[in-house]
């Protein structure tokens, strides 16, 4: 593991903050550091391009924390608290209210673990009421996000092909690693059958106004049941990602409850989400949208095989969950 930067290193330190905190934790995705303190989170992004995103300058990164707040707040807006900088003075970093940015961070109020869906699946805590809960705040923000002609556009057969062999392109470097060539193919050729097939089922979708501003990475790790439900870390950095149909939204949540052993739920949330939004033609994307989107996050686990920052014993985790994706997202294809 490279070591980590000298910013990274100086917010681990409790007097880097301008709250008191006992203890700061480190948490890494593949495009940011999250800094983890008693009360609070600090998500600084890292200064990358990965083709999808592009967070290479100062400007760039600011301008994307502000989206990320914007965004965000639309499902959880007593989370999102704003942008704050991070300077350097007198050799020492901080976050400071003023001074000269050397980088930026978003700030968020910190959610208890063990409120959050993913943690409460795996203690058997996740009731039916819950899901209910859970459809009734998706379809109600699905109505009013956003939707225009541009946004539509992005329900168009190009842009859903353009999203899923960007996917195929981007994991050919894992074959043997974390898919097979087999699966691959299988899942390539039945995508783009698929899509051939469903033409103009696809079109309709659009005249229906079922493509919305969504939040893009609706799983259950980012749901969290504090004070009603509030669904954070929404796609900021690409409108490509977050722009679509509603169903792959409600797809991408009940694939990943079908992940953690628990399609039962997933079934219900689908139910609750067709009743409630009287989208039944829905449904018949369901299979298409959850291997798609069981394959992006065998994709973005696997890229984290890649990041110089995360250890080998790290590595070894995430290859182990983009495995396990993968091989969820081939078994879609029976259903169709």
């Amino acid at each position: 593991m490279a070591q980590l930067p000298e910013m990274v290193q100086a917010l681990l330190k409790p007097e880097a903050y301008p709250e008191p905190t006992k203890k700061v934790e480190l948490e890494q995705t593949q495009m940011s550091f999250i800094f983890l303190t008693d009360e609070y989170v600090y998500k600084v992004k890292k200064p990358i391009n990965l083709g999808y995103l592009d967070y290479t300058t100062l400007e760039k990164r600011n301008f994307y924390c502000h989206k990320e707040v914007e965004l965000n707040r639309r499902l959880c807006p007593d989370i999102y608290l704003g942008v704050v900088p991070i300077i350097q003075h007198q050799g020492r970093f901080s976050i400071a209210t003023e001074g000269k940015a050397i980088e930026y961070a978003v700030k968020m109020r910190r959610l208890p673990r063990e409120l959050m869906m993913d943690v409460l699946l795996e203690k058997n805590s996740v009731s039916a009421e819950m899901i209910t809960r859970l459809a009734e705040k998706l379809v109600a923000f699905h109505r009013q996000a956003e939707t225009n002609e541009k946004i539509s556009s992005f329900g168009k057969v190009d842009t859903i092909s353009q999203n899923t062999e960007e996917n195929f392109k981007q994991t050919e470097k894992y074959f043997g690693k974390t898919i097979s060539s087999r699966q691959y193919q299988q899942i390539k050729d039945y995508t783009q059958s698929f899509i051939k097939e469903n033409t103009t089922f696809f079109q309709k979708r659009i005249k229906e106004g079922r493509i919305r501003d969504c939040h893009g990475d609706l799983h259950t790790a980012h749901v969290c049941f504090e004070n009603g439900i509030c669904i954070y870390d929404c796609i900021e950095f690409n409108d490509r990602f977050r722009y679509g149909d509603v169903a792959s939204e409600v797809a991408f949540l009940a694939m990943d409850l079908d992940h953690h052993g628990r399609a039962d739920l997933g079934r219900k949330f689908v139910d609750n989400y067709v009743a409630l939004s009287q989208d039944s033609e829905l449904q018949k994307l369901i299979s298409f949208y959850k291997c798609y989107r069981s394959y992006v996050r065998g994709k973005v686990a696997s890229f984290k095989l890649d990041d110089p920052y995360i250890t080998k014993e790290e590595k070894s985790g995430v290859s182990a969950i983009a495995k396990s994706y993968f091989k969820l997202a081939e078994s879609y294809i029976m259903y169709i």
